[in-house]
């Protein structure tokens, strides 16, 4: 009798397993045929934010606002801004937002991308740094892009990626230490919360992501433009008072 009973419970888990495995499978079905991109309207700087579980919202939001705002601008060449990462599935960033990605790059055939932008995660000083497809992608899409930014420990990736072989870098202050110790070939600065060097702008991160989303508007379109976006946050922007480097243009 007891055999008999184990056997129509070990029946009965295997069809509850079955059953959630064709669930899963038809709810990403459902996903890629209801997903809508965005509209990417043309003429603008397409903006990539690469996001995945753990990423802090700072470092995402932060220069999203700053660089999203530009559409209210005129005259200018203006901004796209899209998410992207691994999956099509809802991401849940450390402090527990969770966000739908704009697109999927392992499956979704992307748009170009002019700045990539890398905010910081949970795990971009382990786990992260083994995901070779996310490496790969950041080194595909540096072949192209004109800037590659990253806020915080975002650096580490750019760092994996080699991106930082031959520029100076900056990340989060009290893990410059532990990146000379990953990658102690690469010319990694103290006491500065920006640098940029080339096609690469690395920051310090947090709240000071806003400073160096704002640098790089400055760079593209100019001092009164810079301020006129700052001002619509309520940040008083000068860069000549925030602690940065530019090596090379």
């Amino acid at each position: 009798m007891k055999n008999i009973i184990y056997t129509i419970i070990l029946l009965l888990l295997i069809s509850c397993n079955n059953s959630a495995d064709k669930n899963s499978t038809l709810d990403n079905e459902i996903l890629q045929d209801e997903k809508q991109f965005p509209k990417l309207k043309p003429n603008r700087y397409n903006v990539a934010f690469l996001i995945m579980d753990g990423t802090y919202n700072t470092e995402l939001t932060a220069p999203f606002d700053i660089f999203q705002h530009t559409i209210f601008r005129d005259s200018i060449k203006t901004m796209n801004v899209f998410t992207v990462a691994n999956t099509d599935r809802p991401i849940t960033t450390f402090e527990g937002m969770r966000i739908i990605p704009d697109y999927n790059y392992l499956s979704d055939q992307l748009p170009k991308i002019d700045i990539l932008v890398v905010p910081s995660a949970e795990h971009h000083l382990d786990s992260d740094l083994e995901d070779e497809a996310m490496i790969n992608f950041v080194k595909q899409v540096d072949k192209n892009a004109q800037f590659i930014t990253s806020h915080c420990d975002g650096a580490f990736v750019l760092a994996k990626a080699g991106l930082l072989n031959n520029s100076v870098s900056t990340t989060f202050p009290s893990d410059i230490d532990k990146m000379r110790e990953m990658f102690p070939s690469l010319d990694i600065r103290k006491e500065v919360l920006f640098v940029h060097d080339g096609k690469y702008i690395t920051s310090a991160g947090g709240a000071k992501s806003f400073e160096a989303a704002l640098y790089l508007c400055e760079f593209l379109y100019g001092k009164d433009i810079a301020q006129s976006l700052a001002g619509g946050l309520v940040i008083d922007w000068n860069v000549d008072n925030v602690p940065h480097i530019v090596i090379k243009k």
